[in-house]
């Protein structure tokens, strides 16, 4: 299997997030990338590519175009009205304010296209993303040029992101992206499988009134857990879209056999749509000793997830999202994708 990664995402680096009341150094560390790819080459994976640079044209069909001209302007522009360190927003358009009223200052702007105070921008933020971007395309420029898999080794992570929001480290939706990708390549159906322990809420609104997407969530429930206020059981679509969103929320705690029943159970769901590419959007935060995370998996249960996968028998791009434990993130993604590939 074929890795797509850039050290551009080494400049997205000193960040902070608002967590717990206090601002903090963010969990979503460039070590995190490093120790994958380090993972890969050691364990034989297969070739490790740098990515080939796109434009945005396929974001903008799954991301407003107002959106993603500002995230490359949001430094320079925070700058430049005499901030200075990590911007972060400190306002946003919540209940009772006007999302149509759109600031004209950056740290306005920072808060009516964010969600939360996690994914802050440094210098290198916007290369990063776009880096992030293109590993993702590239990826998925090899699954639809005939590889059986590959992997994007995608950081910053995307699944947070949505239409026209950032949020949970996430600027720019790769795995939608990359769904659109395959539609735009002649794809008449591709299903998204989030695994990731939180709610892929931003994938979840982008597709949500679409059929030719199905998103399949596993996480834990939203009532409990970050990114809240979205990922309930009876999410299931809307318009075209209508049985097309399938979410498995789990109660803190959840181990093995209660979450590979889920995988088991939107596994089926995929076979059923019969999608012409499965993209996983693949987070191993659901391991035990994640420190920002509640679920119990083991390091044993990830090849399991990579077999289950491959038993679907469809082309698949697997494309990072989360994952904190950074001792043993490399070692339990890499486990998913040696376990694909020994199926």
């Amino acid at each position: 299997m074929k890795t797509v990664y850039s050290d551009k995402h080494l400049g997205h680096s000193g960040h902070n997030e608002l967590n717990g009341g206090r601002i903090l150094p963010s969990f979503e560390l460039p070590s995190r990338a490093e120790y994958i790819v380090a993972r890969v080459r050691d364990r034989g994976l297969g070739e490790v590519l740098p990515p080939v640079e796109h434009d945005l044209t396929i974001a903008s069909k799954v991301h407003d175009p107002a959106f993603l001209a500002f995230l490359p302007t949001a430094w320079e522009r925070w700058l430049a009205e005499g901030n200075s360190g990590p911007a972060l927003p400190s306002s946003w358009p919540a209940k009772g304010l006007r999302r149509d009223l759109v600031p004209t200052s950056a740290t306005g702007l920072l808060g009516h296209y964010s969600i939360d105070a996690s994914a802050s921008f440094v210098e290198g933020t916007w290369a990063a993303v776009k880096a992030a971007h293109d590993c993702a395309l590239t990826a998925a420029g090899l699954v639809a040029g005939g590889e059986r898999a590959a992997f994007a080794l995608c950081r910053p992570p995307g699944h947070h992101a949505g239409a026209d929001f950032m949020g949970g480290y996430c600027f720019i939706n790769n795995a939608a992206v990359a769904a659109q990708s395959f539609l735009d390549g002649g794809a008449k159906r591709v299903a998204i499988l989030d695994v990731d322990y939180h709610h892929g809420n931003g994938t979840q609104q982008i597709f949500y009134e679409r059929s030719d997407v199905m998103v399949v969530n596993l996480h834990a429930d939203p009532r409990e857990e970050y990114p809240y206020f979205l990922g309930a059981a009876e999410e299931t679509g809307a318009g075209a879209g209508l049985g097309f969103n399938h979410n498995y929320p789990m109660p803190l705690g959840t181990a093995w056999a209660g979450w590979s029943a889920s995988l088991e159970d939107g596994c089926r769901k995929i076979t059923a749509y019969d999608p012409d590419v499965v993209v996983v959007s693949l987070g191993v935060d659901t391991f035990e000793k994640d420190p920002i995370s509640g679920f119990k998996l083991k390091t044993e249960d990830y090849p399991k997830i990579g077999q289950r996968i491959a038993a679907l028998g469809k082309p698949t791009l697997f494309v990072m999202e989360g994952g904190y434990a950074v001792e043993e993130i490399a070692i339990n993604t890499v486990g998913v994708l040696e376990g694909f590939e020994e199926a």
